[in-house]
């Protein structure tokens, strides 16, 4: 089986070496860029399994990074961690609506980032076995992450189609505010509880768009479920 392939971005040469060096150890394929042009660049021909991305870099920074790699078909999918000495709650999110996965604020420890790198891994394995949720009349096909209800194709955006996934996957079970933060977001990351209340929003104007009866249940004190 192919070992994963990382592409470790980040214009310090000292910190991109530390990540190298735990990476190769723990038995990955590494590549290496010291700039968000060859970052992409890099991305397009190697098709790497995940990106360790850092924010502030010459040529392209990490957000430009992230929105030219989310527009283009074939990079879409690779996961991103998103790597800055930016802490503030506003840049957080930020980077994660420009299309990062995960945001690790510097100064981080390596072995907080391996588990983080582990855990993308994870979810890009499981997307790209080609697995198709339903329920009801809801289709969610993770291999090419379209969403169809009722027949008709659903547009969500990378937050709600993530949300969508996680209430599909257990339907009918609640999902706190705090789990959603979990498995959306990631952990150890502070995101407002509001923020989640306005992606299920989205999700559900998406849901109802074209008919039917809104899928998502608000329970009281407690969180969403799906039906």
């Amino acid at each position: 089986m192919a070992r994963p392939r990382i592409l470790v971005v980040d214009d310090e040469a000292a910190q991109r070496e530390v990540v190298l060096y735990n990476l190769e150890a723990a038995g990955f394929e590494v590549m290496s860029a010291d700039n968000g042009e060859d970052a992409v660049l890099m991305a397009y021909e190697e098709r790497p399994n995940l990106i360790v991305l850092d924010w502030m870099m010459p040529k392209l920074s990490g957000l430009e990074v992230c929105r030219q790699l989310r527009s283009k078909k074939e990079t879409k999918e690779i996961p991103i961690i998103l790597l800055s000495a930016r802490s503030e709650d506003v840049d957080k999110v930020r980077g994660l609506e420009m299309g990062a996965d995960d945001y690790v604020a510097k100064p981080y420890s390596v072995v907080e980032l391996m588990a983080r790198i582990n855990t993308q891994l994870r979810r890009y394995s499981a997307a790209m076995t080609g697995e198709k949720l339903t329920y009801l009349d809801i289709e969610l096909d993770s291999e090419t992450h379209r969403v169809f209800r009722n027949g008709v194709e659903v547009k969500l955006g990378p937050t709600e189609y993530r949300l969508l996934s996680f209430f599909m996957e257990r339907p009918g079970r609640v999902r706190t505010r705090e789990q959603l933060l979990d498995h959306v977001w990631g952990r150890d990351i502070y995101v407002e509880s509001r923020t989640v209340d306005v992606h299920i929003g989205r999700l559900r104007k998406a849901l109802i768009k074209n008919g039917g009866q809104d899928p998502i249940r608000t329970v009281r004190s407690a969180g969403y479920s799906l039906g």
